[in-house]
């Protein structure tokens, strides 16, 4: 019997395990859920006879390879740090691998292994990274089979409160792992713009003035911020006379003013020093003004405080009991207590590209956009773009839709076009517009 084993029954394994529980009962395959919170896998599958619940410790050795063993297909949705236990075991074991997490260096040692063996790992397979690749290889194939050459690519995509749910000053609800979300832009960002390496700071990414209108929605101009490192992609996409390129991840203009406050207040520092026993958040934010003397910031009648109350800064009822703290985790717990969906909240995602191109002596732009919602607060947007392309994948894997075998990322014809045409099924496609500049 094909049997796909999952790692990990998360926030963005909700759609995903829906999926693979129809597709196993469809198929007569076997589902394996492997997660440390049994509760949690029994949760997401409401106890269905389709989905095989296992609770294990990932960094058990044995428990880890007799779960791989009886795998045909495995995906891993656990913290990126640990993608690599699972993948040296599928090496091992002669298993295929799904992840969508970025492909690094530790699974590119692999690869040789990979090959060697004719095994099929598939990285960078969810939303963003993911969908975006998907999307954006179909156009670039599609200007280039037509005589085009694509000069510049700009990228947006982010998580963000559906407009009926948005009721806090930060315009923002937590929809997938929060860690991120107080990490991101800390490395900083590179760019091409204009034929120009451009590279910034922590401290200036969070500007909050370049904005991107959303074609055909009534959400209007959204903010975005550049990723870690777009030019990793220029030759994965075989864009090398791109004049721009650029990825960024979008949240609304109010959402920027506040996290320029929070990476002024070093409020993402990962020093710990603060013991968080029997401690409220505001004598947190107390502390930790006190010990980086902030006090002539907040004395500056020009600073609006208004996000920062929100997460706590007045707040002597919410304990936080964590233990030893840095900073980062304070506020990483101040956002899961503070922007938590609501059960019947809705959360959204948004993906645009802009894509120009010279064909003949014509210089054209393409505007390719994509807005999915969420049903509920389990039922997310974030849970369905990121998980669907999984499943998909692993099916497709198990009926040889697709072949390929090796390291990858979705950035091939044989695993973009039957999986973006699937995705279209469950109301996640893109809207084109074209115009000749």
């Amino acid at each position: 019997m094909k049997t796909i084993l999952l790692f990990g029954a998360g926030k963005s394994a909700t759609v995903l395990i829906e999926y693979l529980i129809a597709e196993a009962e469809k198929n007569k395959w076997k589902f394996i859920i492997a997660d440390a919170n049994k509760e949690q896998i029994l949760l997401k599958t409401n106890s269905s006879k389709y989905a095989h619940a296992e609770e294990a410790d990932i960094r058990d050795e044995d428990a880890r390879a007799s779960l791989i063993k009886q795998a045909h297909v495995v995906i891993s949705m656990l913290p990126p740090d640990l993608h690599f236990l699972v993948a040296k075991d599928c090496v091992e074991y002669r298993k295929h691998l799904l992840t969508a997490s970025y492909l690094d260096r530790q699974l590119k040692s692999l690869q040789d292994e990979i090959n060697n063996r004719k095994l099929f790992f598939l990285c960078e397979m969810g939303l963003d990274p993911g969908i975006d690749h998907m999307s954006a290889m179909l156009l670039f194939d599609r200007i280039k089979s037509s005589g085009g050459t694509v000069t510049s690519f700009e990228s947006h995509c982010g998580g963000l409160v559906a407009p009926e749910s948005d009721d806090n000053p930060w315009h923002y609800k937590i929809s997938w792992n929060p860690r991120n979300v107080v990490m991101a832009g800390k490395a900083g960002a590179m760019y091409k713009k204009n034929d120009e390496i451009i590279t910034e700071n922590y401290h200036e990414l969070f500007a909050g003035d370049r904005t991107i209108h959303i074609p055909g929605e009534t959400i209007g101009n959204l903010s975005y911020y550049p990723n870690r490192d777009s030019l990793a992609y220029i030759d994965l996409y075989g864009l090398q006379y791109s004049k721009t390129f650029l990825r960024t991840t979008l949240r609304y203009p109010a959402f920027m003013h506040g996290w320029q406050q929070v990476v002024a207040l070093g409020l993402t520092d990962e020093t710990p020093w603060f013991d968080s026993e029997e401690q409220t958040l505001r004598s947190f934010f107390k502390a930790h003004i006190q010990k980086f003397r902030l006090e002539s910031w907040f004395s500056d009648v020009g600073n609006d405080q208004t996000q920062l109350f929100f997460l706590g800064l007045d707040d002597d009822l919410t304990i936080i009991n964590k233990g030893l703290c840095s900073s980062a985790d304070v506020l990483q717990f101040a956002l899961e207590t503070k922007l938590v969906l609501k059960p019947e909240d809705r959360d959204m995602v948004v993906m645009v590209h802009e894509i120009k191109y010279t064909i003949g002596n014509m210089t054209k732009k393409i505007t390719s956009s994509m807005l999915v919602k969420g049903r509920d607060h389990l039922h997310t947007a974030m849970a369905k773009t990121v998980g669907l392309p999984l499943g998909i994948a692993a099916k497709l894997i198990l009926t040889d839709v697709i072949k390929l075998k090796g390291l990858h990322i979705p950035i091939h014809r044989a695993i973009y076009e039957p999986v973006l045409e699937e995705l279209k099924k469950f109301d996640i496609s893109f809207m084109e517009h074209s115009e000749i500049l």
